[in-house]
């Protein structure tokens, strides 16, 4: 019998796309109303600023359309010039991660932005798409390295380079959502079993320290299994959060009607705008971006299983890796402002305001049409380079 899979290449053969417009406009629609939300999000905190109530907003859609422009310009390369141009991507990376540290801007003390001009450069961002092509480019190469733990140690050591000065800056949220996207990645390409239940003891156990070790962090934690014992402090920021999206109810409080916005939830346009969605459009609201997370997730691995049954395996990585960070970090935001996570400082992907964070995954985006894109022509026939 014929499996499914067969089926819908020949589906989507004979539709006569060469892109996957659905993923497009999903990207779309999410990107507009993150916009929507921003604004909404962000009148009180221009306000007291003493700025224009649409500032967030207008410096968001120059973040927007110059991603735009720079996926235009991306989407006429090849998955093949990718892997090529991976090395010195990373290696841009790695020295950025370094200059952040002697140059960077300190926000809320944390040095993870570097000052160009009219906006603040995060490293981190680009980081984790590095992540990405690095492993992709690692496992097509060089398959004996899933062998065993000693095999992966040497080139691993890059990536742990990099984990090491993103904790100096320090962004142990991000760290995660990295850390997460390696362990997917062995994971998703048959890293062997006791080998990988060693590592992610291994992993559990060095987190565990480095909470341990930090006294904010630890107050964190504490915050988070009681919020309510100090909610004019440690538990500040989730009480609040929590007390948003209690508000909303099953259909929310209206657009622009959020109260927790205005007077008492911090970083109400980055960090906690899930929170701020619950209020203003409720439980239902909340259910349908949750969707939408996923189904982007189910799209990603889909365009992955997809290339790997084309036999181009680079792609193929790359877009389960892509998979993977929209998965772990929209559920750790989405954790966070719910209150089954301790707050981590992550930005929700596609919909917190942040330049670096649209722009960067704006890029991942294009990767995905691109990875779908090249899928389509090798069911045309055409010869793909994987």
């Amino acid at each position: 019998m014929m499996n499914v899979s067969k089926i819908l290449d020949r589906q989507i053969v004979r539709s006569g796309q060469k892109i996957d417009v659905s993923l497009l406009w999903m990207i779309i629609l999410m990107t507009a109303f993150s916009l929507l939300m921003i604004y909404s999000a962000s009148i009180a905190y221009a306000a007291a600023e003493g700025g224009d109530q649409f500032s967030f907003l207008y410096k968001q859609a120059g973040f927007i359309v110059l991603g735009v422009i720079v996926c235009g310009v991306i989407s006429l390369f090849k998955m093949a010039a990718w892997k090529k141009f991976m090395p010195w991507y990373f290696a841009l990376c790695g020295i950025l991660l370094i200059v952040v540290l002697g140059v960077g801007r300190e926000i809320n003390g944390a040095t993870r932005w570097i000052h160009i001009g009219p906006v603040n450069l995060q490293p981190t961002e680009m980081f984790k798409l590095a992540a990405v092509l690095y492993l992709a480019s690692l496992f097509t190469r060089k398959a004996e390295v899933l062998q065993s733990v000693k095999k992966i140690i040497k080139p691993g050591s890059l990536l742990v380079a990099g984990l090491i000065l993103i904790m100096a800056q320090p962004d142990f949220g991000s760290f995660v959502v990295i850390i997460g996207i390696i362990m997917g990645m062995l994971f998703l390409a048959g890293f062997p079993w006791k080998y990988f239940a060693m590592m992610v003891v291994m992993v559990l156990i060095g987190m565990g320290a480095l909470i341990l070790a930090a006294p904010y962090r630890m107050a964190r934690m504490a915050g988070f299994l009681n919020p309510w014992e100090d909610p004019l402090g440690k538990g500040y920021q989730l009480t609040h959060s929590l007390m948003a999206i209690a508000r909303g109810e099953w259909l929310g409080v209206g657009l622009g009607a959020s109260l927790e916005k205005r007077f008492y939830l911090p970083e109400a346009h980055t960090d906690f705008i899930f929170a701020v969605i619950g209020e203003e459009f409720g439980f239902l609201g909340m259910c349908v971006l949750v969707f939408c997370y996923g189904w982007l997730v189910v799209r990603a691995f889909s365009i992955g299983k997809q290339a790997r049954d084309l036999d181009l395996i680079f792609s193929a990585y790359v877009a389960n890796g892509i998979g993977i960070w929209i998965g772990i970090q929209s559920f750790f935001n989405i954790g966070v402002n719910i209150g089954i996570l301790p707050t981590k400082g992550l930005t929700l992907p596609l919909m917190s305001y942040g330049g670096s964070a649209v722009v960067i995954m704006l890029v991942c985006m294009t990767l995905l049409l691109r990875i779908d894109y090249e899928n389509r022509q090798k069911m045309r026939g055409y010869q793909i380079e994987g």
